[in-house]
């Protein structure tokens, strides 16, 4: 199965869908009946970022719409990675061939909610690309709600942006920066700007965090230092039947092999560039651990990135290492906010951690860290893990992290108030297009805050909305 196979696949099953909806076969939502929503997205793998978005949405959604007005389903690729997560929300399979199990689902809800933050992007896989597509197409081929929440946008391949281009124009896609709005309303696609959906994510409390650390051999004094890194050279995934049939019958591509009919890209040159990645990195910090007395952890915020966590922990004896295989989300977040500084290579190992203010930097290896760096004003703090030079390179940027840690948290700070903002007007984005698509929906009534479209705030994003609300400190001094 090529990605061209695929992309017509369920192109042709979004056609014949919206054939059947013409006919008169689709079973639209009458009043009185509990809205189903179906979550599109990657979730089930141990990715952190992914899941921690998708619970966040989850709370969102039922604190907007009413937990006894909707019923909610999440796609789940492995049902023991995601055991204990989305409480309430019923879980379903996504199978690795994906087109049937849309065609069929997508059918039993009233809409969909296509929630992976690399939305349409072919720098990780036309798969999953074309499986967010996919998902909005046959919702909108019945005329039922169709919204991609929180979503990014980046270069696609032609054959993919030409079916984004045709099947999501009847889709309302609420972006994360502005780059991914502009990209998207240039191939005809209806926007509005947003953010991530993980700023109002809640951990387990702060002790947890200290207990695990205290047994991987902190002091509870010293400050912590986390490095985030990734593999940035085996994407994209790509599906391949030839590489599938090798796999079965001489062996071939094992270590290359994602899962089933999909595959990484892999060879020397992917090897060498990798090298050099973990090399710079892992030297950085040894020359930063020499100047100063910080203790150092390694977290993989994603199941893949344990490989690079243990090659650099090889080079840096007697680092810990927190992986989401061993640590839920509540809990790895819950370590990550422990921390005093972090250097990361996943977008979402900064975003969990900025609530606690924790000084960071990014080595990125996509738009995802540069847009989110460049939105605090700290592109100083920013590298490229191409980047020429890097081992002295991030030794400086380390070095300026802890020197401006103070003037950064406070740029954190705002931050992330900023998007508490746009993240509540999302709700409003949201809870408008259901009305307009289910006028007769109960839709709550009254004079209500900016507060009430978020789900309920846990004490510390209290604190810090009254420290950097500009707005709430006004009504404050006025009082």
């Amino acid at each position: 199965m090529t990605d061209f196979l695929l992309v017509a696949w369920v192109s042709a099953l979004i056609e014949l869908r919206h054939f059947c909806w013409m006919l008169g076969r689709g079973k639209p939502w009458t009043p009185g009946e509990k809205l189903k929503l179906l979550f599109a997205g990657y979730n089930g793998t141990r990715n952190t970022g992914s899941d921690v978005r998708v619970q966040e949405m989850l709370r969102q959604v039922r604190h907007i719409l009413g937990t006894p007005n909707v019923e909610l389903s999440v796609m789940t690729q492995n049902f023991a990675h995601s055991k204990g997560y989305f409480e309430g929300t019923r879980q379903v399979h996504l199978p690795d061939v994906f087109p049937p199990f849309l065609f069929r689902e997508v059918r039993q809800n009233h809409g969909v909610i296509a929630c992976e933050g690399s939305m349409f992007k072919s720098k990780f896989a036309n798969a999953l690309t074309t499986m967010m597509i996919g998902s909005l197409g046959l919702a909108s081929a019945e005329n039922k709600l169709s919204i991609g929440y929180g979503g990014e946008a980046g270069h696609m391949d032609g054959i993919v942006q030409a079916m984004c281009e045709r099947y999501v124009k009847d889709s309302l896609v609420i972006t994360r920066n502005v780059e991914s709005q502009q990209l998207l309303s240039s191939l005809g696609i209806p926007t509005e700007l947003g953010t991530d959906t993980a700023w109002t994510f809640e951990p387990h409390p702060p002790e947890y965090a200290r207990k695990a650390l205290r047994e991987a051999g902190w002091d509870e004094k010293t400050g912590i230092l986390a490095l985030c890194p990734i593999h940035p050279y085996i994407w994209p995934v790509q599906a391949s039947i030839a590489k599938y049939v090798a796999r079965a019958t001489t062996g071939a591509y094992k270590h290359s092999q994602y899962r089933t009919v999909y595959f990484f890209q892999s060879g020397a040159e992917v090897e060498r560039k990798y090298e050099r990645y973990i090399s710079g990195f892992a030297k950085a910090t040894q020359a930063f651990l020499q100047r100063h007395h910080v203790f150092p952890i390694l977290v993989a915020m994603e199941r893949l990135d344990a490989d690079a966590c243990r090659k650099i922990a090889a080079r840096i004896p007697g680092t810990p290492i927190f992986t989401s295989d061993d640590y839920d989300m509540f809990q790895l977040v819950s370590i990550l906010r422990a921390c005093s500084y972090m250097v990361s290579s996943r977008y979402h190992g900064i975003v969990t951690c900025m609530p606690s203010l924790v000084a960071s930097a990014g080595v990125t290896m996509d738009e995802r860290i540069r847009n989110l760096i460049r939105e605090r004003g700290h592109q100083h703090l920013l590298l490229s893990v191409d980047e020429p030079e890097l081992e002295s390179k991030l030794l400086q940027v380390m070095e300026t992290l802890l020197k401006e840690a103070e003037s950064v948290r406070e740029g954190i700070g705002r931050t992330v108030v900023r998007n508490l903002k746009v993240m509540a007007r999302m709700g409003t984005l949201l809870e408008n297009a259901v009305h307009r698509q289910y006028p007769d929906f109960p839709i709550r009534s009254g004079v209500l805050s900016w507060e009430d479209y978020l789900p309920p705030l846990n004490k510390n994003l209290l604190h810090l909305l009254e420290r950097y609300d500009s707005s709430a400190a006004t009504l404050a001094a006025a009082h």
